[in-house]
């Protein structure tokens, strides 16, 4: 009974409603707000290795959230407005045959592919920037009282705020996307996959932040070469477990959760914001475990692991 009241909540369902408008946004502030502080938590509290190595791991960590946030939120908030626009108007910017052809399930599998999508194409421009700012976040929190100059502070925050941006011919092309036949095809065929859409998008960006992380490392001239290699191990055995045990985990609760997804959608039958409240709950559900694994279990497994497989490779 206690259940039902919750799952009736008015704000409990804004909140899913929400995360379903701005799923990109949600993982990138999750990302932001565990990543300067969970993260470093447990990274600190990894025993026996080497301070310096630590302190690399969370300028890593702290560096990551906020450019993604950045970036992301440059981004990915104007594409959220331009599709809410849409939604509220779509026979303004959709053809007559696409609002015929699309389910509601198909729309919402086009859109939320589209922002998702986002932080997969920002991907290595992310890396190339967090791997710069490491240095500067080393020098200001380890080494000396040094802040960012505001206009290193203006290049990490977000350029334009919604305000400023001049949406002329942006809705269209998004609209133009979703009319696009091939897409619809694609949607259409998937849309009862839609539930693994978020989970699969963050995998792929996680690869190929990790990759691009690297090679960026590898490269840099400001971070000592000594700390290079311990560095990229403890990025690639933090992708790899994390999305391992994610999937892992996503699975088995997935699975648990199948019947509580059909008693939502009876609970809520009438309702017309029903596939957003069940978009919210299939990207809320991989975001919090791949969060929690990630931010909190995984940082002293990775950094312990890291600096081990470095000394070991060092000495062969």
């Amino acid at each position: 009974m206690q259940v039902q009241k919750i799952l009736k909540n008015k704000i409990f369902l804004k909140g899913l409603e929400k995360i379903s408008d701005h799923g990109t946004s949600f993982f990138a502030a999750t990302s932001l707000i565990m990543s300067s502080s969970v993260r470093p938590l447990a990274i600190t509290l990894t025993p026996d290795t080497e301070k310096e190595n630590k302190q690399y791991a969370i300028a890593n960590s702290i560096s990551s959230g906020i450019i993604k946030f950045g970036i992301v939120e440059s981004i990915a908030l104007p594409l959220e407005l331009i599709i809410k626009k849409i939604n509220k108007n779509p026979e303004e910017y959709l053809k007559p045959k696409t609002l015929e052809r699309l389910s509601p399930r198909a729309y919402e599998l086009i859109t939320q592919t589209l922002k998702l999508g986002v932080g997969f194409i920002t991907a290595i421009p992310k890396s190339i920037l967090t791997v710069a700012l490491i240095p500067i976040i080393m020098d200001s929190l380890f080494k000396k009282s040094l802040k960012l100059s505001s206009e290193k502070e203006k290049q990490i925050q977000t350029s334009n705020s919604p305000k400023d941006i001049k949406f002329t011919g942006l809705t269209s092309a998004v609209g133009k996307v979703i009319d696009n036949n091939k897409v619809q095809n694609l949607a259409i065929k998937y849309q009862n996959q839609d539930k693994d859409i978020a989970k699969h998008i963050t995998a792929m960006t996680d690869v190929l932040l990790t990759s691009t992380s690297v090679i960026q490392t590898n490269r840099s001239k400001d971070i000592k070469e000594n700390r290079k290699k311990a560095l990229n191990y403890n990025n690639i055995i933090s992708t790899g477990v994390t999305l391992a045990g994610g999937y892992t985990i996503d699975k088995i609760i997935k699975s648990k959760t199948k019947s509580f997804i059909e008693n939502f959608k009876k609970l809520h039958s009438n309702d017309p914001n029903l596939t957003k409240y069940v978009e919210g709950i299939n990207i809320l559900r991989p975001a919090l475990i791949f969060a929690f694994i990630y931010y909190a279990i995984l940082p002293i497994f990775s950094t312990y692991m890291a600096e081990k497989i470095d000394k070991f490779v060092n000495k062969k």
